[in-house]
């Protein structure tokens, strides 16, 4: 990252566009090796992921027409993404933020400069220099605006000397408990510097679970973000692109990020129709749960690593075509969040209900179901990840071999094996495992044997910097779930 002088600020940012001689520093002043990044300052193309301790909370704040997002780390760490539209000058943001006790904004980020989304910078910038504990850095892309809101939003940072950092793809922002990873814009940006296509993209990861935060990125951004990262975009949650445009949530993002569930957030009735039908298809063809914070108000993703508790102000459908079924609500109304539902990482998403049948607002998150006795013992002798050469063009080189150490056949008919982002291959019918056998899941193609399996996927599934593998019975209770990096 790159770290602005803040007396020079407004007079420079205009020039800063094209800027490339700057030095990419970290926090502290000294050359950036952050994650995602190698020591020479390049990005690798895989984000990283943190092993889970402690509970790490998304909130997708609802402003109307605009966007925010806190994340706060195990620690009470805090990251602010965004803070909504110029039109209600931060009053939603900072009402939530003070409702919810926070004292400090550790990292304020600015995807990008439109107003709808720095909106309410200088206010929060101003309240917690003045009535609370600071702001302790702010990331910005460095492609500029001409408007009154953001020339507000660099007088306060000039105001109250708060350090400014140009943030390129590669950097990370050091945050305990989680990995924040920035995957774009890249150096020299894409679409001749257009300011949605070169927001800042975070990818935020806590033990098995992970969040794709894309700002406005559009067709160019999208791009650049599936050449670049490919399958190692994999996230359980995604935040869909520029409030649900068409522009955004392509084909080949979804299908790159496999995201479980997805949050919208944009006005009800907004002029600029978001989020699009376009989009609602694509997200419903895959079968993606979404969340609109104009139906649900407020939407609180809460992970302990290896479940995700969701929470919202308001029930309201989830299936994408059905979104606009909800009843609208208002920003700065409707109470307290309430659980809804708790998905882990590798299962299914299923709504949280008590004994008898009914459905409850008080459940919490709970961690995977521990590996139990399935009659046999399997178990992974070798994990593969990295295919030699191109892993495109050789995919079964890229593979997983399981063994039964146990004294009886291993009947998997059924057993799935899954990565981290849920991408699942079942068994076939009438596979046994003899006792001391080996059988090796190859990713790619080719005719199963008594040895060798084969995914059939088109892409690769084990992320090189490292994943999880999920292994489920027939009824779906874990059996193994094997972490490597």
């Amino acid at each position: 990252m790159r770290r602005w002088a803040a007396v020079v600020l407004v007079a420079f940012l205009v020039a800063l566009a094209g800027c490339g001689s700057m030095t990419d520093v970290g926090m502290d002043g000294t050359p950036a090796s952050t994650p995602g990044t190698t020591g020479d300052g390049s990005t690798t193309g895989t984000p990283t992921v943190a092993s889970a301790n402690g509970s790490l909370s998304v909130h997708f704040i609802n402003v109307d027409q605009g966007s925010s997002t806190l994340v706060v780390g195990p620690n009470n760490e805090t990251i602010l993404i965004d803070s909504g539209d110029w039109q209600d000058d931060g009053e939603y943001v900072l009402e939530y933020l003070r409702d919810n006790d926070m004292e400090r904004i550790d990292h304020l980020v600015t995807t990008h400069a439109d107003a709808d989304h720095i909106g309410g910078h200088a206010a929060v910038i101003d309240y917690f220099e003045t009535e609370a504990d600071g702001v302790g850095a702010v990331y910005d892309p460095g492609i500029t605006s001409s408007s009154q809101t953001y020339e507000r939003y660099l007088d306060a940072i000039e105001e109250h000397d708060v350090t400014l950092y140009q943030t390129r793809a590669g950097d990370g922002i050091s945050f305990e408990g989680a990995s924040v990873d920035v995957l774009a814009p890249p150096d020299g940006y894409v679409a001749n510097g257009d300011r949605n296509e070169n927001s800042i993209v975070l990818r935020v990861a806590h033990g098995g679970s992970s969040f794709l935060l894309p700002g406005d990125a559009g067709p160019e951004g999208e791009e650049y973000l599936v050449d670049e990262y490919e399958s190692a975009l994999n996230v359980s949650v995604l935040q869909a692109g520029h409030h649900g445009s068409d522009t955004s949530s392509s084909a080949a993002l979804l299908d790159a990020a496999t995201p479980r569930l997805a949050v919208i957030s944009s006005a009800y009735d907004s002029q600029y129709g978001h989020p699009d039908e376009a989009v609602l298809d694509r997200l419903t063809s895959r079968s993606i749960q979404t969340y609109w914070t104009a139906t649900h108000g407020d939407v609180v993703l809460t992970s302990n690593g290896s479940a995700i508790e969701v929470a919202t102000q308001q029930a309201a459908p989830t299936s994408p075509l059905e979104l606009r079924d909800g009843d609208s609500i208002a920003p700065g109304s409707g109470g307290a969040v309430q659980t809804r539902t708790v998905f882990d990482v590798g299962g299914e998403t299923e709504p949280i209900v008590t004994d008898d049948g009914s459905d409850t607002s008080t459940a919490t998150a709970t961690p995977m179901s521990t590996p139990e006795d399935t009659g046999g013992d399997l178990s992974i002798t070798e994990i593969h990840e990295e295919a030699a050469g191109d892993e495109y063009d050789n995919l079964n080189d890229e593979y997983v071999v399981f063994e039964n150490s146990g004294g009886e056949p291993l009947d998997l008919s059924g057993w799935t094996v899954a990565d981290a982002a849920d991408h699942t291959y079942t068994f076939p019918s009438e596979f046994t495992l003899d006792p001391g056998a080996e059988v090796t899941l190859h990713t790619g193609s080719g005719q199963d044997t008594e040895t060798d399996l084969y995914w059939g996927s088109g892409s690769p599934i084990w992320n090189n910097g490292g994943d999880t593998v999920i292994v489920r019975n027939e009824a779906g209770k874990l059996v193994i779930q094997e972490e490597y990096s």
